[in-house]
């Protein structure tokens, strides 16, 4: 197949687009490289430097599927600067989507988020529950879902809604919570927990990128998906890293809410069976660190890394 992959060069995007070309893909990989570019050269791999938001100088024609990932991902990066996440997170995917359709590629995979749902009580959070959104970020992960979800009589439409991603990619993140709270332990010994009550739905790398593989090999599952495995306090998360290694828990005030939990029974009912846990993530990144594989460099924090380069 030939598959459009935006985003390509992201946290998932990496690991991704390696796995595509393992299975016989033709990957075209296009992304701003605003983190750089960790991927890795192959034959049937084309890498375009560009931004999603002016996507009408690339012929879409040809390609059987687009994998979404682009946005402008996480609740601060959002925040800093509202316009642009709007106009890449959800005004971008409308007319890749229009594009899309008009080109005709068959079948369009978006990446979007279990944060939708907002702060939750229910202890499971089905797809069927209403979408309660509290940030930009998820505001427009809500809003792309549903012009996406306009355009199912004319294409394969697959909507993820993954739990945070956790793991060892090339480019790396170090933002997100399994590896955010393993680092300070690699690096301090000392794990600092903002409330630690609030409930975290977790996805390891490889089961999410593994999941997108899936679902371009399964067209016929279509719809809404909610991906996340391991439901867990963020307290839970630090006690697990000392499991590994020893370091001091330290508990502060937190004026984040967030807290949500994901049922992933819809997914697990199509034959997608996870393989990893936020154990095993804790084990790898550890063991990168120790081998020298992995440093805490600036570009793994896209909040920091935005700021610092004026980027939003």
């Amino acid at each position: 197949m030939r598959v459009f992959v935006t985003g390509a060069c992201g946290y998932k995007g990496t690991v991704l687009v390696p796995k595509l070309l393992d299975a016989g893909h033709e990957v075209t990989a296009f992304d701003t490289m605003w983190f750089g570019n960790f991927l890795p050269e192959h034959g049937d791999l084309r890498v375009i430097q560009g931004d999603v938001r002016e996507t009408d100088g690339i012929d879409l024609s040809g390609y059987d599927a687009i994998i979404h990932l682009a946005s402008i991902a996480n609740d601060p990066c959002g925040d800093l600067n509202p316009k642009l996440t709007w106009e890449v997170s959800c005004l971008a995917t409308m007319r890749l989507a229009d594009r899309a359709v008009r080109a005709g590629v068959g079948q369009f995979i978006y990446a979007s988020s279990g944060s939708v749902y907002g702060v939750k009580e229910e202890e499971q959070v089905t797809e069927d529950l209403e979408l309660l959104p509290i940030s930009e970020y998820n505001k427009t992960k809500m809003c792309a879902e549903r012009i996406l979800l306009s355009y199912m009589d004319d294409m394969a439409v697959q909507i993820v809604r993954p739990a945070t991603v956790c793991g060892v990619s090339p480019r790396m993140r170090l933002d997100v919570s399994v590896n955010l709270l393993t680092m300070h332990a690699l690096n301090s010994g000392k794990i600092t927990v903002f409330g630690g009550q609030q409930t975290r739905p977790n996805i390891h790398m490889d089961d999410i990128t593994d999941l997108y593989c899936f679902l371009l090999d399964r067209p016929d599952v279509t719809g809404v998906y909610n991906a996340g495995f391991e439901n867990m306090s963020i307290l839970q998360i630090a006690e697990h890293v000392t499991e590994f290694m020893p370091a001091e828990i330290e508990v502060t005030e937190s004026n984040d809410p967030r807290s949500y939990r994901l049922n992933s029974d819809k997914l697990l009912a199509t034959g997608f069976t996870p393989k990893k846990t936020v154990k095993d993530a804790i084990g790898e990144i550890i063991a990168e660190y120790q081998g020298g594989r992995l440093k805490n460099e600036p570009h793994f924090h896209n909040l920091k890394w935005m700021q610092a380069k004026g980027i939003a």
